[in-house]
């Protein structure tokens, strides 16, 4: 493996060796100096004795050590934590997968508990022959799996004024990717029959709040699932337990949770919050409605203010995330210089359709200061915008649907902040 910094090229043996040379605190110094470390030349208690069996953790957890890798709210934001939002600690993970224990949760009227004995979903409207599936049902059918991210319309959505939160788990904490396994919305419909009149599919949830929301049915038709698996396990009760609708690309709050009816119709059916919460409102005062699909968006979640740089001078990996509603992430770039020079960050594997890429940089880092930015290309030629970019068109009167490129000033120390770069 390459990398590349100014410039120039460098095998990875000679980067770390010329790290090395450089000053204490890189990888190859500190191997060095471990000739007189007792972890090293030293037995320690934990090779000493036994440790845990087979049956100490029927359901594995995190390691103690990991404890401070969770999810968080923002006690100010809501009034009550029953209609809340937390946030994934994006800046803590790795790779793509979020892990369910992680993933942020948005409850409208609180987690219900539901039974898969006491689950029920009803398919009306025009149609048919309306049917009602219970669980065991819905597993009778072909199902698929597919790994999609769920933003809220509200990620990002503090700092149109500013910047505001000091940390990527609240900036952009509002998402999270997992491998769904579900029965194709399609399958369920054509089995109830869809009458030609059909235009529109009005869902709702079980819980008090309902959620309803409707989907247009070309996306209905398309790529919809209906879930009850995510990561290779039953959905977690704050996810939707049993099952849950998942709408590929397109804002959080399509995607009902704890699934009970689908309503064909002939027009969409809105709900109150759907209409007075979830639009766009512009400089002028207008409205944006049914702006569903999430736009081309990243950001470096490491270093950023809650992964700061403690290792000192050296080597230093620059990682983050990237996704699209649209499709697949094609391109990374990352300036550290707040936009006067980027660089093409390297995908950790090919970006897929409606997932989370994730994408690294390997720099020398040598104790200067940086303006850390990344920028996001989808396959539909769709480059992420700035902050100033989106501002002209949509000012400053919405907090949903800001995919602006985040500015984390990293100072000498390795200590980063939010700041907003004129």
């Amino acid at each position: 493996m390459t990398v590349s910094f100014k410039g120039k090229k460098a095998s990875r043996r000679q980067f770390l060796a010329g790290a090395a040379a450089a000053g204490a605190g890189t990888v190859a110094a500190s191997a060095a100096a471990a000739a007189g470390d007792p972890l090293i030349t030293e037995k320690q208690i934990w090779a000493q004795a036994t440790g845990d069996g087979v049956d100490a953790t029927p359901y594995g957890l995190p390691i103690e050590f990991e404890s401070d890798v969770v999810r968080r709210n923002v006690e100010w934001l809501t009034a009550d934590t029953i209609s809340s939002i937390n946030f994934t600690p994006i800046h803590a993970l790795d790779g793509t997968i979020t892990p369910q224990g992680c993933a942020f949760e948005r409850h409208h009227s609180g987690a219900i508990e539901l039974t898969k004995g006491d689950y029920r979903l009803m398919i009306n409207g025009l149609v048919d022959t309306p049917l009602v599936f219970t669980y065991d049902d819905l597993m009778r059918f072909p199902r698929e799996s597919h790994v999609y991210f769920c933003e809220c319309a509200a990620n990002t959505g503090m700092e149109w004024a500013g910047a505001q939160l000091n940390g990527a788990q609240f900036t952009h904490g509002m998402i999270h990717n997992m491998e769904y396994i579900g029965v194709p919305l399609r399958t369920i419909l054509n089995e109830a029959g869809i009458k030609p009149e059909a235009t529109w599919v009005y869902v709702e949830g079980a819980d008090a709040s309902s959620n309803g929301r409707s989907i247009p049915m070309d996306k209905a038709l398309d790529d919809v699932l209906v879930a009850f698996k995510a990561n290779g396990e039953a959905l977690r009760k704050e996810h939707g337990y049993p099952v849950r609708l998942v709408v590929p690309g397109w804002e959080g709050n399509m995607w009902v949770k704890w699934l009970r009816r689908v309503e064909l119709t002939d027009k969409p059916i809105e709900s109150r919050e759907e209409t007075s919460k979830y639009t766009d409102t512009l400089e002028d005062g207008t409205s944006r409605k049914h702006t569903w699909v999430m736009d081309a968006k990243s950001v470096v979640t490491s270093p950023s203010p809650q992964s700061p740089i403690t290792h000192g001078k050296g080597p230093l990996v620059i990682t983050g995330l990237a996704w699209s509603g649209r499709g697949a992430i094609t391109q990374v770039d990352v300036t550290l210089d707040g936009g006067k020079n980027w660089q093409v960050a390297r995908l950790a594997a090919p970006g897929q359709k409606m997932a989370l890429t994730r994408f690294y940089l390997d720099i020398d880092w040598q104790g200067e200061e940086m303006f850390l930015q990344s920028r996001a290309h989808d396959e539909t030629g769709y480059v992420q915008p700035t902050k100033a970019q989106l501002r002209d068109v949509r000012g400053l009167n919405s907090i949903y649907h800001n995919n602006c490129i985040q500015t984390w000033w990293v100072k000498s120390n390795g200590e980063a902040e939010n700041v907003e770069i004129s």
